[in-house]
């Protein structure tokens, strides 16, 4: 990736709702440019999606939970089987193995208690390779920027 790839996945992180014509102005190079530079992003899977990002307090109840998972057997098959479970709930917005400490970090989003527990016994109970759960829960988020750091340009 050159300087003017980097400047447009910048531009793109910040506001992905741009023209293309905007875009192109804003990065310095031509409408036809900055098309065809998105678009091979796009093919190389460097741009996953283009999402709208909602904001939590337009909608009446929703709670967040950071949720540590540790697993009684952690091998391949056993982390991989878990993963799959937990990807597949909507409500786990997102999923990471980690170490050392637990074996996962989800981060689960839901309207209320009710359906934290419900997803819980689902998920968690009824898996009998979950040996703890350790859940936190959110009481206000201070940042929430869904960018990656991008390296300089060369």
């Amino acid at each position: 990736m050159d300087a003017i790839d980097l400047r447009l996945l910048e531009l793109l992180q910040r506001d992905a709702s741009l023209t293309n014509q905007t875009l192109a102005e804003r990065a310095g190079v031509s409408p036809a440019t900055a098309l065809r530079r998105v678009k091979a992003l796009q093919e190389r899977g460097v741009i996953e999606a283009q999402v709208a990002l909602l904001n939590p307090a337009a909608f009446a109840s929703l709670l967040t939970a950071l949720v540590e998972i540790t697993l009684d057997r952690q091998g391949a098959e056993h982390l991989e089987a878990f993963e799959r479970r937990a990807v597949a709930f909507d409500a786990v917005q997102q999923c990471y193995r980690t170490s050392p400490g637990p074996d996962f970090l989800l981060v689960i989003q839901v309207p209320d208690m009710d359906a934290y527990a419900a997803l819980a016994q689902q998920l968690f109970t009824q898996d009998a390779n979950v040996r703890n759960v350790k859940a936190f829960f959110a009481v206000k988020r201070a940042k929430f920027r869904p960018s990656l750091p991008l390296p300089p340009a060369r």
